[in-house]
């Protein structure tokens, strides 16, 4: 059954305005801040080969099952499995993603203030005072330590994030994304130009794209689709979301495909961004988590025009921010409008306040919280570890579980050859949504617990 679009939902006015939304999605603090200290920590060119390999395999099909939900129920991610299986267990598939949305907002807000923060700290070129990555590293310890500082940027990303969603998907989240993602690309663009350009830059270069082989162990290929996976947005109820603002008359396929290279493309440049530069300047690429954050000031300090490519890359690094967060925020906009009835402006503002006051937790546990810890972890690190570790991959392997063996491959291959020709790899994608798709996410998931 199709359900008849509410109008109160909204609509994509063009195929591009829907792939750049959906790339902006994808495009997050995953692609810029977490794929290179990855990179840099599992052998450099050999974990960008695996990776691309679970982008195509794994990724791939797992973003057209869930365009293909959203268009065919035209609902939320609660809604489309309601549509299709009423008053059955599946419909947990849904719930499980407006929950990982409104928890991966919470702590995802606070990340997204220290990105707008970093933007100020740049043009007042506090962050650009570093004589080394040590320096830079204590300064930003004790940013996050600083409890007004860290609320009053997350409430500032919140609100920027507010008030793209409560504009509509057409008039506010459309419109943000064909500026955005744009920009974007040529800022990073620009920064590549400027970090290849450095003296031996090529060592970093080299580290990154020439595959060592002896790397490659099972630990690095479940990294690797781990990442892959999260990178893409997968069993968030995001892309189902985005897919049910979409037309029949679209083509699932290629705009599906456009999607993924767009979020591949924008992770392989951004390596090619802080690669060079990291070895130019002498440093270690398996830095880890505190890469972009303590490592890039230094570098940036020590570099001609420091200033402008500061805060260039903190501007890139919030717009990666912003069109993911604006995302998660309409998984869960999306329920209250189609399952509750809310109007969006009630829906935008009444969430949007909720998920702040959660965050704030998050944000305070780097600071007065920091030792309010429970098994160990603190608030930001339990929200984190529910919703990326158990709720995310669960999503993604039963959403495939469901597509390919109770809603079934050949019902989702009539959606997807609505108004488009022949789907021409339907038997090869069928056998990666129903054999190797669920089993590979399967053994990320495992892997937590060994």
């Amino acid at each position: 059954m199709s359900t008849p679009t509410n109008n109160k939902r909204g609509f994509w006015g063009s195929r591009m305005g829907f792939v750049l939304a959906a790339s902006g999605s994808a495009i997050g603090l995953g692609n810029v801040w977490k794929f290179p200290y990855i990179t840099g920590q599992n052998g450099g060119g050999a974990f960008v080969l695996i990776y691309l390999v679970c982008i195509f395999a794994v990724g791939l099909p797992i973003m057209l099952a869930e365009f293909t939900l959203g268009r065919k129920t035209n609902l939320n991610p609660v809604g489309a499995f309601k549509a299709l299986q009423p008053n059955t267990a599946w419909v947990g598939i849904g719930y499980m993603g407006v929950v990982a949305g409104f928890l991966i907002l919470s702590f995802y807000g606070v990340v997204g203030g220290w990105t707008l923060a970093y933007i100020v700290k740049s043009f007042s070129q506090s962050v650009l005072e570093f004589q080394s990555p040590k320096d830079a590293g204590q300064f930003f310890g004790q940013f996050i330590a600083n409890p007004t500082e860290v609320v009053i940027y997350q409430a500032l990303f919140m609100g920027l994030c507010m008030a793209i969603v409560i504009r509509g998907v057409h008039g506010g989240i459309e419109r943000a994304c064909q500026v955005l993602m744009p920009t974007l690309f040529v800022i990073l663009l620009i920064l590549m130009v400027r970090s290849l350009t450095l003296p031996g830059a090529m060592e970093g270069v080299k580290f990154y794209l020439s595959p060592d082989f002896s790397k490659i162990t099972p630990s690095v290929i479940l990294i690797a689709l781990g990442q892959a996976f999260f990178s893409l947005s997968l069993g968030m109820g995001a892309m189902l979301t985005y897919g049910s603002y979409l037309s029949e008359k679209e083509n699932l396929t290629s705009a599906t495909v456009y999607v993924v290279l767009f979020d591949t493309m924008i992770a392989l440049l951004v390596g090619m961004v802080i690669f060079p530069a990291v070895f130019a300047m002498g440093l270690e690429p398996a830095e880890g988590p505190s890469l972009v954050f303590s490592v890039l000031p230094a570098v940036f300090s020590s570099m001609p025009f420091g200033t402008v490519v500061s805060i260039i890359f903190f501007v890139l690094l919030a717009i990666a921010a912003i069109t993911s967060g604006i995302s998660l925020l309409e998984v869960v906009v999306a329920y209250f409008i189609d399952q509750v009835g809310w109007t969006r402006k009630k829906a935008v503002l009444t969430v949007g306040l909720i998920i702040f006051a959660l965050g704030i937790p998050s944000g305070l546990s780097f600071g007065v919280m920091s030792d309010v810890k429970f098994m160990d972890k603190t608030f930001f690190d339990i929200v984190d570890n529910i919703a990326s570790n158990y709720l995310l991959p669960l999503g993604g392997m039963l959403t495939a579980i469901f597509v390919g063996w109770k809603w079934g491959i050949a019902k989702a291959r009539e959606e997807i050859e609505k108004h488009e020709t022949r789907f021409h790899w339907a038997n090869l994608w069928g056998f990666l949504i129903r054999y190797v798709t669920p089993v590979a996410v399967a053994f990320v998931f495992l892997a937590k617990f060994f």
